[in-house]
């Protein structure tokens, strides 16, 4: 029970919140929020009230997260982020329209999202939530049509633009680039061991093997006073 407790209360990762990590995701993903919006109103002509289409879509918030504050995590690449929201976006139209009823929809969709995105290798946390949104939406009271993934596919963008540039002048390479991992000490163990073990524990790390591998040889050293 104890454990159990420890382990609810881990804490948020160091490098969202050390050496000011946190004011630095947090003003970038503000900037990237209010980028999107702009972009969205000027790509989609929106300049009237009521606006046709929505110009943020809130599972945006979600992939902002990840984009700025865990920058090298596996889940929060371009790839991810671009597909992991878009295709999850359609898959969710697709499905709202086809079944009709709201939270049969929603939960039809999300399953057949997460499935597509671990298949095209773009798996993304937020997806879920743009599946779900725009299932419940299209199945809904509003019947949203496939123009609606005009406000994702724009906030998508604006994202990932926003996410390279920022990134990338604030000393956090975006995509991720892996440490580069020196010649180890002595052959201690290999990557194969690393992926042999993660294999044995069963469970999804949000960490690149590479970035693994870099933090092990870089213990190694340490403990050897290298």
């Amino acid at each position: 029970m104890l454990g159990w407790l420890r382990n609810l209360a881990a804490p948020v990762p160091q490098a969202a919140v050390g050496h000011l990590g946190w004011l630095r995701g947090a003003l970038g993903a503000a900037l990237a929020i209010a980028l999107a919006a702009g972009l969205t109103a000027m790509l989609l002509g929106v300049s009237a009230l009521p606006l046709p289409l929505p110009l943020l879509v809130a599972p945006l918030g979600a992939s902002a997260v990840l984009v700025f504050c865990v920058p090298a995590s596996p889940l929060a690449q371009p790839w991810p982020v671009i597909g992991g929201d878009l295709v999850s976006a359609a898959v969710g139209l697709a499905v709202g329209h086809a079944v009709g009823v709201p939270w049969l929809a929603a939960s039809i969709a999300l399953g057949i999202a997460i499935a597509l995105m671990s298949l095209l290798r773009c798996l993304h946390p937020p997806g879920g939530a743009c599946a779900l949104l725009y299932a419940l939406g299209a199945a809904g009271a509003e019947h949203w049509q496939w123009a609606w993934i005009g406000s994702i596919a724009a906030n998508v963008a604006a994202l990932a633009a926003t996410g390279w540039l920022y990134n990338n002048m604030t000393g956090h390479p975006w995509p991720h680039v892996p440490v580069r991992v020196p010649p180890p000490l002595a052959p201690a163990y290999t990557r194969d061991d690393i992926e042999t073990v993660l294999a044995d524990w069963n469970e999804v790390l949000d960490v690149d093997i590479d970035d693994l591998d870099a933090f092990c040889q870089a213990l190694l050293r340490k403990g050897r006073g290298g």
